[in-house]
């Protein structure tokens, strides 16, 4: 799977029912080597998602459980 085909979609927990970000406004974790995605880390924005503030959050590749048309769900 490519970036692109996953950026723009937005990334929510099954278990919460919490939308955590959109693929495109968090960085990844990627292994060098092999390209393979290991995380996604999402920043916490303010000012209208224009300021980085506070502490990321980690979501390990393991934890995706769905990756649909508009959303990529997780459970952690």
């Amino acid at each position: 799977m490519r970036y692109k085909d996953i950026s723009g979609k937005e990334i929510v927990n099954v278990n919460r029912g919490s939308r955590l970000g959109i693929l495109g406004q968090t960085d990844l974790e990627i292994d060098e080597k092999t390209g393979e995605i290991h995380a996604f880390i999402i920043s916490n924005y303010k000012w209208f998602g224009l300021k980085k503030e506070g502490e990321e959050t980690k979501i390990p590749w393991s934890s995706i459980k769905k990756i649909g048309d508009d959303m990529i769900l997780i459970d952690d």
